[in-house]
This record gives structure tokens, C-alpha cells and sequence, in this order.
């Protein structure tokens, strides 16, 4: 099983937001995986369905961005074997670039730190680069993301997200 989190805050106010590609990562794909988020638990909304011939679970944890760590550690001890991969937004990654790590810090970024702070720095990640605030860092993962910059990250990380499904089942 392969679980995919996407994090991000809940409300129609951070919709388009720095903060909230990972949410619109996840989207695309139960776009692509036709995979309802229908389901509700471990402080998320989440579906499940099949991609790649393996079982996928999509969520979106509920806990607002920087408690991330509450919804994935209820996910780490439910799925023991399954692979878990959490996908967010990145001010110190390359501003639109998408980059994999296998396990790290939290660095800079409060979501992963509070992860890190329950289950460690073993979980692998994608990173995707929205670019560095040009003045308060809130107000900058919080504000609208350009519009050209989130359609290519989303694009590129949903198309990373996938090899990374199908390159495990090789």
C-alpha cells in the first residue's frame, strides 16, 4: 500500500496558496486515479483506490498545516507497512522545481517539523519550490500562489508522485 499526503490548510480561504499545493497535488490525483475523498478519519479526508496495480490512499490531513504531524502519525501507526510519502510546499527549494528526498529535517518548514516531531525524519517526501518570501513569511505561504507556478509544480509533482508509485512495483 502507498500512501500519499498532501499538506496544506482546510477552508476555501488558503485555496490557491503557497501553502496549499500539496492539497492540490493530491487532487490531481484522484483526478488522474478517478479516487473520491469521500472518507473521513485519522484527521483527514482521504480515498483509496488502485494505481499501478498497487493499493493508493490520498489524504489531506485536516489539522491545518503546521499540526500535519497529528494526522500522519495516526497514519504511521494504522498502515505499519504501507509506504508514505508526504508532498508540500518548499521555500527553500528552487523556485519551480519538484525535489524527492528520502528522509531529512524538518528545515524551515513548520508542517514537516511538526511530522518530524511525532514519527522522525524517516518518511520520504517531494518538495515543491513556490519561491522565497519577499517579505513576511506567513503572509507569503498564505497568499495566492501565481497561477502559471502552480499549474507547473502540480503538474510536475503529480507526474514525480507517480513514478513514484509505479517505480516501487518495478
Amino acid at each position: 500500500m502507498r500512501i500519499i499526503i498532501g499538506l496544506g490548510n482546510p477552508g476555501r480561504e488558503y485555496e490557491g496558496t503557497a501553502h496549499n499545493v500539496g492539497f492540490d497535488v493530491v487532487d490531481s490525483l484522484c483526478r488522474e486515479w478517478n479516487i473520491s475523498l469521500s472518507k473521513k478519519g485519522f484527521k483527514s479526508v482521504y480515498g483509496e483506490g488502485k494505481a499501478f496495480g498497487e493499493k493508493i490512499m490520498l489524504v489531506k490531513p485536516q489539522t491545518y498545516m503546521n499540526l500535519s504531524g497529528e494526522a500522519v502519525v495516526m497514519l504511521k501507526k494504522k498502515f505499519k507497512d504501507a509506504r508514505m510519502l508526504v508532498v508540500v510546499d518548499d521555500i527553500d527549494t528552487e523556485e519551480g522545481k519538484v525535489k524527492y528526498r528520502l528522509h531529512g529535517s524538518g528545515g524551515t518548514h513548520n508542517g514537516l517539523r511538526n511530522i518530524v516531531s511525532f514519527i522522525g525524519e524517516d518518511f520520504e517526501r517531494i518538495k515543491l519550490g513556490v519561491g522565497q518570501p519577499k517579505g513576511d513569511l506567513k503572509n507569503f505561504v498564505l497568499a495566492k500562489l501565481d497561477k502559471d507556478l502552480r499549474v507547473n509544480l502540480v503538474d510536475a509533482a503529480t507526474e514525480k508522485v507517480k513514478e513514484w508509485v509505479n517505480e516501487q512495483n518495478s
